[in-house]
């Protein structure tokens, strides 16, 4: 088996109850229940018209810089439900897929969504369309078709690692990755999570929300409060 060039076509999926409750949720929320260290680089942007969060089970794609040989195989497997997921080295010089593309996996396949650590053309018929696609920006130069690459290895896209049957959620902030094997304690610190953040909310906006805590930690960490001008 030639490492670099390979395909394969099983993942272990996740529980499909786990991936719909999943999709309820803010991905702050879910970043949150993870320490706040899951969210690929904000570079990463949503493309395609926002309607709806996107959550599904990562196919993942490793491919040369600039080439989409390997992300064409990854649309024949897809299926919907799926989030594809490119490792793009990131490099921003060629567009990594356009309309044709995005309609045969929106359209066709009816698959969950796409992330692409890179650009993409086309983006006045995208920027219309609902199926989410996430990706760095937009160039009218096109991608390669050479190769290598591999599909449903472990990848690294925003600088985050992904691995294949990972469920990815995304929503206007941007994009998340969930780990397969932890899902199932995750969503229940989650939940608890977005119940507690709606009634912080409903406080800030109202202005009973307790500010203390702001000055007890500056004073833990040791920050002066001076009630004076500054002088040079």
């Amino acid at each position: 088996m030639s490492v670099g060039n390979r395909v394969f076509l099983k993942r272990e999926l996740p529980d499909a109850e786990l991936v719909k409750a999943f999709s309820k949720l803010p991905a702050a929320n879910v970043a949150d229940a993870m320490g706040r260290s899951v969210a690929m680089r904000s570079d990463i942007k949503l493309l395609s018209k926002q309607t709806r969060f996107m959550c599904g089970v990562a196919i993942t794609v490793k491919s040369r810089p600039g080439d989409n040989l390997t992300l064409h195989k990854a649309l024949n497997i897809a299926e919907p439900g799926d989030v594809i997921v490119v490792d793009n080295k990131g490099d921003r010089t060629q567009a990594i897929m356009g309309e044709v593309m995005y309609r045969y996996l929106s359209d066709f396949k009816k698959i969950e969504g796409i992330v692409i650590d890179g650009p993409i053309r086309d983006i006045d018929a995208i920027s219309k369309s609902e199926m989410p696609l996430y990706a760095t920006g937009t160039t009218p130069g096109g991608p390669y078709k050479e190769g290598p690459g591999e599909i449903n290895v472990p990848i690294s896209c925003g600088d985050i690692s992904v691995n294949p049957g990972d469920i990815i959620l995304g929503d206007s902030d941007g994009v998340i990755v969930i780990p397969r094997n932890s899902a199932k304690d995750i969503l229940a610190k989650a939940q608890e999570i977005a119940e507690g953040d709606a009634a912080k909310v409903a406080a800030a906006a109202s202005g009973s929300v307790n500010r203390q805590w702001v000055d007890d930690l500056l004073d833990k960490k040791g920050i002066e409060v001076i009630d004076d001008f500054y002088r040079a």
